[in-house]
């Protein structure tokens, strides 16, 4: 199963919230709190992001935490590499050395053409997306023919 790990998700919470209210600073206690996140583990998601540039930081009295470029200009793509570094499916995808099985490997360009396949689904989702009212999925209809063959 592909997954991505609980900050990933936290980091999105995070976004999504600043993202609807996106006129203002947000200060990091607010934000733990508004999204029932703890504020250590939300403290620690607003520095990375920040470190990766998805957010801006203003100190002070009146500081926060901002978007750094415009939510329909922050790809999910981006906040998972902030979180998990490069997308990648398999080792020989997150780098160029190649793996013990390289050798015999009549695949590796195939698992290349996936994780491209996979990074340009996820570049194509935005965080302006993500704030939108979630929508029922579509019912696909499977005839049961199909099922059995």
């Amino acid at each position: 199963m592909l997954k991505i790990s609980k900050l990933t998700d936290y980091a999105t919470v995070i976004l999504s919230y600043i993202a609807k209210d996106g006129s203002r600073v947000h200060g990091a206690l607010e934000i733990a709190e508004a999204t029932g996140i703890a504020l250590p583990t939300a403290s620690k998601i607003l520095k990375i992001l920040v470190k990766e540039k998805v957010l801006a930081s203003t100190r002070g009295a009146k500081g926060g935490y901002a978007l750094a470029r415009a939510p329909e200009r922050i790809s999910v793509a981006s906040v998972i590499s902030a979180l998990e570094g490069p997308i990648a499916l398999t080792e020989c995808t997150a780098s160029h050395r190649s793996c013990e099985q390289a050798s015999g490997c009549n695949i590796q360009g195939n698992w290349h053409l996936i994780n491209q396949r996979i990074s340009q689904a996820l570049e194509s989702v935005t965080l302006a997306d993500m704030i939108l009212p979630s929508q029922s999925p579509r019912e696909i209809t499977i005839p049961l023919t199909r099922l059995f063959r």
